[in-house]
């Protein structure tokens, strides 16, 4: 009886885990506000470039301006570091304004 009491909390916990490893990051309203920084120098609305280039259907593209896939991963590197005249938001940002930004851009 303890060992089957015992596997069943387990595969609970398992489940709970992939279940918070597999939700969404980010908040996408939240992450709207983040982007009005943004929206300086990109548009939200179209590809049309502005200072940068228009974020519209950015995760639905094949590739970046710097030949890297459109992943979070690539898109946080490019928010954290800059490049092209876009400055770096690394230290300006912080973790959870980033998922928020990330989670919008892929409304886009």
């Amino acid at each position: 009886m303890n060992r089957v009491r015992t596997w069943v909390v387990c595969a609970t916990l398992a489940a709970g885990s992939a279940a918070l490893l597999s939700a969404a990051k980010g908040d996408a309203e939240k992450g709207k506000a983040v982007f009005e920084a943004c929206g300086v120098c990109h548009n939200a609305d179209s590809t049309e470039k502005k200072m940068g280039p228009g974020l519209k259907g950015l995760f639905k593209k094949d590739k970046l301006s710097n030949d890297k896939k459109p992943t979070e991963a690539n898109i946080r590197s490019k928010i954290d570091e800059g490049g092209n005249g876009m400055p770096p938001y690394k230290d300006a940002l912080s973790d959870g304004e980033k998922d928020d930004l990330i989670a919008y851009l892929k409304t886009l």
